[in-house]
């Protein structure tokens, strides 16, 4: 008889049910780990709010992708890690082979949807074999697993920060204050920005940013972010700008807020089928840079995991609660209301 666990089982649109279910076998290559904790982020709200084709494709199946835990099990041919190990790992990896693999955009490869990595709120996760592989690193007993289990949202902020191409003394804007927008702006501090200015509409976050290093924040209900960014550099704009809501109305408000020859780094995803407008003459002879940032690779897991041992990241002020397994609706919830930053789920 197949052993028995506690999951938070993901049903459709708001249907979210704590239950008991089967541990998950593991087969070659693979791991199964015993969660120590897992976190709330703002995909798993939006999916919970409005579903996620990409991520949970099929009904009734695991829910959450952030966590850190203990090695329970290794199946055959793992040979880097061994039971009690203390680990974290990503919700996908790589193939290493194709066409973006093999210039250096591991972050599109097609084997990435394949790999997803569903199941952290539940007391065991199966660890699929290319991120045991390529994204499954041993953690040491100084990192707390709360801190640990930042891995995969602090590397897709590396990934982000690395292409926005921040130089010392620059100004850079934040549009979006979340725990995504909070570790923009620790890493652009850390990269040499003079001035980091933070927008966004929840006071909580606000004040948040300051603490992560914002020098000043907007509060876009009561004065226009583009106006108040150009009014900070002499009519210029910012010379980095990152939008982390993904929203149309914010992309193009991140564009308006760049300098001429400035960065515009698209790091929310948008609704599929939105669309932006950008004025032709200004991104013509305005020489601007828009990007668009997706996701993580290898190098910016090792590089994120590497700066959370370091304490180099303030965690204190991302993971504001821990809540039980039972209680993930309501952390869920909390985060959808703007009552807090994450929440440390422990199983």
């Amino acid at each position: 008889m197949a052993q028995r666990m506690r999951a938070a089982v993901y049903y459709g649109i708001g249907d979210v049910r704590v239950e008991e279910v089967d541990v998950p076998e593991i087969g070659h290559g693979e791991l199964l780990i015993r969660v120590g904790t897992a976190l709330t982020c703002g995909t798993d709200v939006k999916t919970f709010k409005r579903g996620h084709p990409l991520l949970l494709s099929r009904v009734p199946t695991p829910f959450g992708h952030e966590y850190a835990g203990v090695v329970e099990e290794v199946g055959e041919g793992v040979q880097r890690f061994r039971p009690g190990m203390r680990v974290v790992a990503t919700n996908s990896a790589p193939c290493g082979t194709c066409f973006y693999c093999k210039r250096g955009r591991p972050n599109l490869c097609p084997q990435l949807k394949s790999s997803l990595v569903n199941g952290a709120f539940a007391e065991y996760i199966r660890v699929p074999a290319p991120v045991v592989r390529w994204n499954t690193h041993e953690i040491p007993e100084s990192l707390p697993f709360r801190d640990a289990a930042l891995t995969e949202p602090l590397a897709c902020v590396v990934h982000g920060i690395e292409e926005a191409n921040i130089h010392l003394g620059d100004t850079v804007a934040v549009i979006g204050a979340g725990p995504i927008g909070q570790m923009l702006i620790m890493l652009a501090k850390r990269r040499g920005a003079a001035t980091v200015v933070a927008s966004d509409l929840s006071e909580l976050r606000r004040k948040t940013a300051l603490r992560a290093g914002a020098d000043i924040v907007v509060d876009p209900t009561t004065e226009d972010p583009v106006e108040c960014v150009r009014g900070l550099t002499d009519g210029r704009g910012a010379d980095v700008v990152i939008e982390a809501v993904g929203l149309p109305q914010t992309w193009q408000q991140a564009v308006a807020m760049t300098r001429d020859a400035g960065t515009t780094v698209l790091f929310g995803g948008a609704a599929a089928g939105t669309k932006i407008e950008i004025d032709t003459v200004r991104f013509h002879y305005g020489q601007l840079t828009v990007k668009g940032v997706f996701h993580l690779t290898p190098e910016y897991v090792e590089r994120a995991l590497r700066l959370l041992i370091a304490g180099a990241i303030d965690t204190g002020i991302l993971v504001s609660h821990t809540m039980p397994l039972e209680r993930v609706v309501d952390a869920l919830e909390m985060m959808n209301r703007g009552e807090c930053m994450k929440v440390a789920i422990e199983p």
